[in-house]
C-alpha cells in the first residue's frame, strides 16, 4: 500500500529527495505522496525512506491505496519501465 503524509508534517524538507520514484512532492499545505509513485521503497531499499527521516512520524500506510508486497513489487518495476 501506499504511505500518506498526514497534517502533523512540518515542512523539514527532509523526504522529498530520499524518495527514489519521485512520489513525494510539495502540496499546498504540506509534502503530500503520489499513491501511484509509492512504492514503500519495495525494489530500492528495505524500509521507506521518508519514514525512516521523518523527525515527526507523520508518514503511515494509507489506508485507502491497500497493495500486498508483490503488488508494489509490480508496480516498481512498470516504474523502471517506463523511467
Amino acid at each position: 500500500m501506499a504511505l500518506l503524509i498526514t497534517d502533523e508534517c512540518i515542512n523539514c524538507d527532509v523526504c522529498e529527495p530520499v524518495c527514489p520514484n519521485e512520489a513525494i512532492f510539495q502540496g499546498n499545505e504540506i509534502y503530500e505522496i503520489e499513491p501511484a509513485r509509492c512504492t514503500e521503497c519495495v525494489g530500492h531499499f528495505d524500509e521507506p525512506q521518508c519514514v525512516s527521516v521523518c523527525p515527526v512520524d507523520c508518514i503511515p500506510l494509507d489506508p485507502d491505496n491497500l497493495e500486498t508486497r508483490d503488488e508494489l513489487q509490480i508496480k516498481y518495476k512498470n516504474l523502471i519501465a517506463t523511467g
